[in-house]
């Protein structure tokens, strides 16, 4: 007996031993469980079979509709055409798994193969949520990106790591979401991922400030190729935005390349954007002038701006110079390019020139007058003096 005994025990052993054995053994009492459990339970798994398959087709009715609408839309960068996008991205596995969770919660299913459409249906869930989230994060960006109605190899370039920056995080988040609900301790993944992010980002520090602000640059579009800006003591034209430096032409020729982190870092201002530019003329007109003809000069000026295109916004005395009766003149040129503001403020002031020779206005200019004494200690007058009959017409 003893023997027969040992005998027996050693397949045992072996059995447990040897994990084909005992996989083939638990898929057995698994297939085992189900076939009671259709045969105990027919009729509710046949009700929720039908229920899950009407959910299948109705989630997969409004995936295609949705992916239609999208397809048909005039504009793919409207909010209802990301939505009908964002919907056609949900997929199959996501969409037998619904159905597959509906029929386990009405047939009464048993706990083990319970446990394992719980499992597919959050591994699903969570993947779908973050396709969906993809698509609409994506999608928001590239309608920010597309308001500007340019796309170049910058635009590209950006979008692409755009894409691959979100991806990888809500992936990377959804990979870990699953995990902790399949009991796995993730905490320490994530100190090992934060500990290699921060690693990383020290490493290249510059590259990726550049980058971002490159990012930002082209979404937030203070300026784009084309413009004329200035930043620090340069104006220069842009020529590309790169995504770690810009390229600008100066107005002397000089190409300009700065890092796009330090371009942002400084004030910039965008001439192209400015609907118009204002301009602000001083004149001075010399001590001399009647009063009468300085009193009309405001008025002049006026119809000077007006005639050559402009906007006028006021003019009139300022002040007493040294040497000079001070004006000023504020006039606006209605245009957003550098070469029509510059053509017009030269029309303007070789205007005023013109219609000031004509009035008989002499401009000043830095002047010392010397007053001197004759020997008989009469006064020695700089200038002529005014005839006598000059005097009296004057008077009457």
């Amino acid at each position: 007996m003893t023997v027969i005994s040992f005998i027996t025990a050693k397949p045992a052993a072996t059995s447990a031993s040897n994990p084909l054995l005992e996989i083939s053994s638990r898929l057995e009492s698994y297939g085992n469980i189900a076939v009671n459990w259709m045969q105990t339970h027919w009729f509710e798994l046949m009700v929720a079979a039908i229920m899950g398959g009407l959910i299948y087709t109705l989630l997969s009715f409004l995936r295609r509709r949705a992916a239609s609408i999208a397809d048909k839309s005039a504009d793919p960068f409207a909010l209802k055409s990301i939505a009908m996008r964002t919907l056609g991205k949900t997929s199959r596995f996501f969409r037998i798994m619904v159905s597959a969770e509906l029929v386990n919660e009405m047939a009464q299913t048993p706990a083990p193969i319970s446990r394992v459409v719980v499992i597919l249906f959050t591994i699903s869930a969570v993947m779908q949520a973050a396709i969906w989230l993809r698509e609409i994060i994506l999608g928001l960006l590239e309608r920010r990106v597309s308001e500007g109605g340019a796309q170049d190899e910058t635009l590209s370039n950006a979008m692409v790591l755009i894409r691959l920056l979100v991806s990888f995080a809500l992936f990377a988040i959804a990979a870990i979401l699953i995990l902790d609900n399949l009991g796995v301790n993730v905490t320490g993944l994530i100190a090992g991922l934060g500990v290699g992010g921060i690693a990383i980002g020290l490493a290249a520090q510059g590259i990726f400030s550049d980058l971002f602000a490159a990012i930002a640059i082209i979404l937030d579009k203070p300026f784009k190729n084309g413009e004329v800006v200035q930043f620090g003591t340069h104006i220069a034209t842009v020529e590309k935005i790169g995504m770690k430096s810009t390229r600008l032409r100066s107005v002397t020729g000089e190409q300009l390349i700065i890092s796009n982190a330090k371009l942002l870092e400084m004030e910039i201002t965008n001439f192209t954007q400015t609907n118009y530019r204002r301009t602000k003329y001083p004149i001075g007109v010399i001590y001399q002038t009647p009063p009468e003809k300085a009193r009309a000069i405001p008025a002049l000026l006026q119809q000077i701006v007006e005639r050559e295109g402009g906007v006028f916004v006021r003019a009139g005395f300022v002040g007493f110079g040294d040497s000079s009766i001070d004006f000023e003149l504020l006039f606006d040129i209605l245009s957003a390019d550098f070469e029509e503001i510059f053509a017009g403020r030269h029309r303007v002031g070789i205007a005023i020139i013109e219609a000031f020779a004509q009035e008989g206005l002499e401009f000043a200019y830095p002047t010392q007058t010397t007053f001197t004494a004759a020997p008989d200690g009469e006064m020695i007058m700089p200038y002529a003096a005014i005839p006598q009959n000059r005097s009296v017409r004057a008077k009457k």
